[in-house]
C-alpha cells in the first residue's frame, strides 16, 4: 500500500484549514482545506462543526477524499478493487 500512495517520497500528510472568524459555537462552519497526500495538492471546501468551551475548541467534520483526487489508482487485493473514496472524518481538539 505504501508504493500505491508513493509513502517513500511523501511521508507526511499535511491539511492547512482557513475558517472565518467568530461564528457561533456548535453551528456549522465552512472551511477551506488544502490536503497534501502522496505529492499531490488538493483543496476542499467542507462545512465543521466548531464547538467553543474555554480555552477549546472541538472541531468535526468529513473531508469528502477520493483516491483519484490525488491521482492515485485505486489498488486490488486478491483481484478485488478498493473503492475510489476515502472520506476522512475529523476529529481534534484545539487549546490555547
Amino acid at each position: 500500500m505504501l508504493q500505491v500512495v508513493r509513502g517513500a517520497q511523501f511521508p507526511l500528510v499535511t491539511v492547512r484549514l482557513t475558517a472565518p472568524e467568530g461564528g457561533d459555537s456548535g453551528r456549522p462552519l465552512q472551511t477551506d482545506l488544502q490536503v497534501e497526500f502522496g505529492g499531490q495538492t488538493v483543496h476542499y471546501t467542507v462545512p465543521v462543526q466548531v464547538t467553543i468551551e474555554g480555552n477549546e475548541a472541538h472541531v468535526t467534520g468529513t473531508i469528502p477524499a477520493t483516491m483519484s483526487d490525488f491521482k492515485i489508482d485505486p489498488p486490488s487485493l486478491l483481484g478485488i478493487a478498493c473503492k475510489n473514496e476515502m472520506p476522512i472524518k475529523v476529529d481534534m481538539t484545539w487549546r490555547r
